[in-house]
């Protein structure tokens, strides 16, 4: 049974599947879902709510994988687009999780904020902790419930308004790279907790890399995330340079591509 590369949710675009092997699936994650607790009733948008109940109703993207288990290993946030990782079984899930939090799991975002930051390259270790002020805030907490964090950053190109940025957290603390960003005086675009909302953009982050060593095989695997799209939105060009950089990938998928993909396998089944 041929399986196609993407997953199909009620109400939204199909969700294009970046990479899988036997024990974890890839997605590329849309702005706009959430990944909370099923006790917290307050949206629609649970992605892990939408996939357990899409593999219960046996839909033909889980069926044809004979799935019935799909735990996110790790969060983004809601307006926070790119590659997200997913476990196939129980022991796929400790076994990736253990990789997060002992931080042999690289991972890799771009950033888009306004301006030029002060330096071409820096590091922010500044210690985060919630703000007991304003639930779902994060601020730097140099206490010692402050908890550790460190993120590497390097601006890429620059245009009439905006940096992009690369940034690389060690660690994967809430909110991370964007209270970072914001405490070195360049908040992220479109950021409506550390930055400023401006209408007609949306929130320039996007994970574009995750790279480890199979836990199984070990092999070296790299996920990467289409950019084309997130630089078009913001206006960005890359110089040959750039083009050659770890993130990039390539061939780029268009949504017309996958909507055509899905109608194809809809015909088929």
């Amino acid at each position: 049974m041929a399986k196609p590369n993407f997953i199909e949710l009620p109400g939204c675009d199909p969700i294009p599947i970046l990479f899988e092997d036997r024990s974890v699936l890839a997605i590329d994650k849309p702005r706009g879902w959430m990944l909370v607790p099923d006790s917290w009733r307050q949206t629609n948008w649970n992605l892990q709510t939408a996939i357990d109940s899409s593999i219960r109703a046996d839909d033909f993207w889980a069926r044809s994988r004979n799935l019935r288990y799909l735990r996110h290993v790790h969060r983004l946030d809601a307006d926070t687009s790119g590659v997200m990782l997913f476990a196939k079984s129980e022991g796929a899930m400790r076994a990736m999780g253990e990789m997060f939090e002992s931080r042999r799991m690289e991972k890799t975002y771009l950033a888009v904020v306004e301006g030029v930051p002060k330096e071409k390259a820096w590091i922010c270790e500044l210690p985060l902790g919630q703000d007991p002020k304003n639930f779902g805030r994060m601020r730097v907490d140099t206490s010692e419930d402050g908890k550790e964090c460190e993120t590497h950053f390097r601006a890429l190109v620059s245009n009439e308004r905006f940096t992009l940025i690369e940034a690389s957290p060690l660690t994967g603390r809430t909110h991370q790279i964007r209270v970072h960003l914001a405490q070195s005086g360049c908040p992220i675009m479109c950021d409506e907790l550390y930055g400023r909302v401006e209408k007609g953009f949306r929130l320039g982050l996007r994970a574009v890399r995750l790279a480890y060593k199979d836990t199984f095989t070990r092999r070296p695997v790299t996920i990467l995330a289409p950019t084309a799209e997130f630089l078009k939105e913001f206006n960005f060009k890359l110089t040959p340079e750039l083009q050659s950089e770890k993130w990039v990938r390539r061939p780029f998928v268009s949504k017309e591509k996958v909507a055509a993909n899905v109608s194809s396998l809809k015909n088929q089944h």
